[in-house]
């Protein structure tokens, strides 16, 4: 049973993110019946197959009126809709959000245009180049920004709208199963990328942010000619290193510390020429099983294309990668469920079918249905999660975005975090806003007996440590439930839950570089991705992990441990490429010199800086010559292109998004005064939801000063016994 067994979801997505988001539904249960229009999807692409796998098939003319009182009948007897036209366009037809949802007060409406309906963009074709390309998508890699805007193949916004739009439908539904009310939700392409920015957007405006150079961190050249990521990003990751790699003898050198390249950074030169050198040494295969051999080395895997990612054993067995018999390409290798949940599993229902296939079935069904309007009894919520806790354990990225998203739709969230944990706490101000902090010491007597406590009582547990690492303190999900059976148990990690890397520590490089990620954004050197986009994917899909797991919980009163992880994000973000069948071609651009796929989407020279085109290939004779574009300023031709109905847009940069007016006044950049830290800047939440609206929450407070305010009486006590530690 997956957890949205029961619904009947109604896909009219096109192109990606709307069959993508329509699919994460599918695999978890959902009824999905795709319309799609009688010439079959508007992109005839593989990655098809993978986004309209296990779905249901009718075909109808929406500009015809049988075929649109047919979709009128649809909508009507569903739970939701999916949608991802121009605002508007589904209004003209009589499908729209407002119209569907007056007849049916439980129906929940996701629309995922290229821009929002209040943007002043609404109407411009919102191709994925076109509404990346002034938020930073193509100004240079997570490394360092580049001379000139480098294009990424890999559609950021698309599955970043998909992710946060099955977010938001997975709140909804809990909300709507709480007092009985659908609601509309707009994730539009370009309001989600500032999801994607995250750290690229951090700003620390009154002072100098804390830390300094990782130098231990990157990626390596090995014997082969192949590379490595090598993430020891704290000093006890090359301790280990060094004994694994047999020079202890280094770790008496000032190289080898932290604190010593702390008070002179020119050692960071230093400790990365003895780390070039000792990486010649052996092949990319021997340092990768060397230093994961007892499952507690230094993050490190090798630099794969993503044609070796679909290969590798532990993609394949922890069903990262799984096989489908595709009635088009044949046996055909393709991306995963991204979330996994233990009591309801979800399942791929199988292939996709053939266009109109179930016609005949779908139109019986609707026959035996009864048109009625739905009211919605009882009081509306104002937030989803509101009443709901949650205490969330997780460092750096992924976890706390889980956490920090729960706490956008309205959960109490205590963020506890280690007090003695080397780095402190990392990009606190990005991830922790909108939770109380508590500085807990779960290793100390007292410490893990107070986590309990605290758990017998809340919602939801998110963590984001490798497998086994809980469950060594007692604070796993088999400890937790005992005191708490009903719980929603959340658990991220880098390589997913089972499989042979399973135990693997690992970041945001780690899985670009398993993933093939970035041996297609590099040239000589594996290059990262401009954005932490499997960081922040896997902390949404978290979330959406959660919302399912407590809307199964709603109907059933059943807790469950629930799963995903940054490989899996890692691998749905490529799904319009990453897949391998009979015939398959790599085609897709790659390296720091690529400009777009064709020369209907793609980056051009204004004579006063870059655009992005985005047209329709039959569009492709009316673009002008590479010449021609640097014979007029940007703004001119995004006139011009507008008129003949094509899709352009000026590149910028990540500072130019986050202090773009729209952006500011939407929230989707928060500049606010942090206490003891000044004025930070961070990104905010961009899904908008008719009436639980989210919210960014208060500015992330000083490290452990929820202590009070969570613990009470006994904080001063667990203080005394250095258990807690007070706020700096």
């Amino acid at each position: 049973m997956g957890a949205l067994d029961g619904l009947r979801v109604i896909d009219f997505g096109q192109y990606m993110a709307g069959p993508l988001a329509a699919m994460m539904l599918a695999d978890n249960g959902a009824d999905v019946i795709r319309v799609d229009p009688p010439s079959g999807p508007h992109w005839d692409t593989p990655g098809n197959a993978v986004w309209n796998r296990g779905k249901r098939r009718i075909s109808l003319d929406l500009k015809a009126a049988d075929g649109r009182r047919t979709a009128q009948q649809l909508i009507a007897s569903a739970d939701v809709v999916v949608e991802n036209f121009r605002p508007g366009v589904m209004d003209r037809l009589g499908l729209g959000a407002e119209e569907s949802t007056a007849q049916n007060d439980r129906l929940i409406y996701l629309s995922m245009p290229g821009y929002s309906s209040d943007d002043e963009r609404a109407t411009m074709p919102g191709w994925e180049g076109v509404v990346s390309a002034d938020v930073g998508t193509y100004s240079g890699s997570l490394m360092a920004d580049a001379p000139q805007p480098v294009y990424t193949a890999i559609p950021i916004a698309s599955p970043y709208a998909a992710f946060t739009g099955c977010a938001g439908i997975a709140m909804s539904l809990v909300a709507r199963e709480r007092d009985g009310f659908g609601q509309r939700i707009e994730a539009s392409l370009h309001d989600s990328l500032y999801q994607a920015i995250g750290i690229r957007g951090l700003r620390y405006l009154d002072r100098e942010p804390r830390g300094g150079p990782v130098p231990w961190v990157g990626p390596y050249e090995c014997a082969d000619g192949r590379w490595v990521f090598f993430h020891a990003a704290y000093s006890h990751f090359i301790r280990q290193f060094c004994h694994s790699a047999g020079v202890p003898g280094w770790l008496d050198e000032p190289w080898s510390k932290a604190s010593e390249i702390q008070q002179d950074f020119s050692l960071a030169d230093t400790a990365r020429a003895h780390l070039t050198n000792i990486f010649l040494t052996r092949t990319a295969q021997e340092w990768e099983d060397l230093i994961n051999d007892d499952g507690n080395g230094p993050p490190t895997v090798r630099c794969l294309d993503s044609a070796e990612w679909l290969q590798e054993a532990h993609a394949r067995e922890a069903e990262i990668i799984v096989e489908l018999d595709d009635p088009e390409l044949g046996p055909m290798l393709q991306p995963g469920i991204q979330v996994r949940m233990a009591e309801t599993p979800g399942e791929i229902r199988g292939p996709r079918r053939a266009l109109d296939a179930d016609r005949d079935d779908i139109l019986t069904e609707l026959r035996s249905i009864a048109p009625s309007a739905i009211r919605a009894p009882g009081d509306r919520l104002s937030k989803a999660l509101d009443g709901m806790s949650a205490l969330d354990l997780c460092i750096i990225l992924a976890g706390p975005t889980c956490g920090r998203t729960l706490a956008e739709y309205g959960a109490e969230v205590v963020k506890i975090d280690n007090p003695s944990r080397e780095n402190g706490i990392l990009l606190h101000e990005d991830i922790n806003r909108g939770k109380r902090s508590v500085l807990l010491d779960l290793k100390r007597d007292g410490g893990r007996e107070t986590f309990m406590e605290l758990a017998a009582d809340v919602d939801v547990v998110v963590q984001n440590y490798r497998l086994g690492k809980v469950g060594g303190i007692g604070v796993d999900y088999d400890a937790v439930r005992q005191v708490n059976p009903d719980v929603v148990y959340a658990s991220l990690n880098a390589f997913g839950e089972i499989g042979p890397w399973s135990n693997r520590a690992g970041w945001e490089q780690l899985a670009q570089s398993a993933s093939g990620m970035l041996n297609r954004y590099g040239d000589a050197e594996p290059t990262l991705q401009p954005f932490a986009i499997n960081d922040y994917g896997t902390g949404i899909n978290g979330a959406f992990a959660v919302g399912m797991g407590l809307y199964h919980r709603l109907r059933t009163g059943e807790g469950q441990q629930v799963y995903t992880a940054l490989a899996r994000t890692a691998s749905t973000l490529q799904s319009s490429f990453l897949h391998d069948y009979e015939g398959k071609r790599w085609d897709e651009p790659a390296g720091q010199d690529a400009k777009g796929d064709g020369p209907y989407h793609r980056l051009y020279e204004a004579s006063d800086g870059w655009l992005f085109v985005g047209a329709k290939p039959d569009q492709a004779e009316q673009i002008p010559s590479e010449v021609e574009f640097k014979t007029k300023t940007v703004q001119d031709w995004i006139d011009q292109l507008a008129g003949l109905g094509m899709g352009a847009s000026r590149v910028g940069n990540v500072e130019d998004a986050m202090t773009a007016e729209r952006a500011v006044e939407r929230g989707f950049s928060l500049t606010r005064e942090h206490e003891g830290r000044g004025r930070v800047r961070t990104n905010g939440p961009s899904i908008q939801l008719s009436r639980t609206p989210v919210e960014a929450g208060d500015p992330a407070m000083v490290p452990g000063a929820g202590a009070g305010a969570v613990l009470g009486e006994k904080a001063e006590q667990l203080k005394s016994a250095g258990i807690v530690v007070a706020a700096d």
